[in-house]
């Protein structure tokens, strides 16, 4: 499976607002920070903020903070999010017809998958922005 540049890219947001807790962070520093698209940046600091991963505050004073502790976003919430299927086979998505496949009812190979997807979501969502955040991160997104 590969996440979606989005899901990366908020990813990287939320790791970097983490780091920056002090003050509002503006989309040109982050987008400078990781060498990203100001352009992607926007449309993935909207998504954040309606999803309430963020809080985007507009105006002249204006900028972007976490929407909540680090503490309490869980990675596995943010991929859900900017994930539209998570599916890893067309079988394994919501609706999928009965005749999609020839080996349909007794697949082995969709059993495996679904599990290797669950337990990937399970690492997910035992991780915390929080625990993102390492003396590396800090040491390299606070570098003026």
């Amino acid at each position: 499976m590969k996440l979606t540049l989005q899901t990366d890219y908020a990813l990287r947001a939320l790791i970097y607002l983490g780091v920056r807790t002090e003050r509002l962070c503006s989309i040109r520093e982050i987008s400078e920070a990781y060498g990203i698209s100001e352009a992607h940046m926007v449309k993935v600091v909207h998504k954040l903020g309606q999803g309430g991963f963020a809080e985007t505050l507009r105006g002249r004073n204006g900028g972007l903070r976490l929407g909540r502790a680090a503490e309490d976003i869980v990675i596995g919430d943010v991929v859900c999010y900017f994930e539209e299927n998570m599916a890893l086979l067309a079988c394994l998505e919501n609706g999928a017809a009965a005749n999609l496949c020839k080996l349909m009812p007794a697949c082995r190979l969709r059993g495996v998958l679904n599990q290797a997807t669950q337990a990937m979501m399970a690492v997910l969502n035992d991780c915390t922005l929080a625990d993102l955040i390492t003396p590396f991160e800090i040491a390299r997104l606070t570098k003026d």
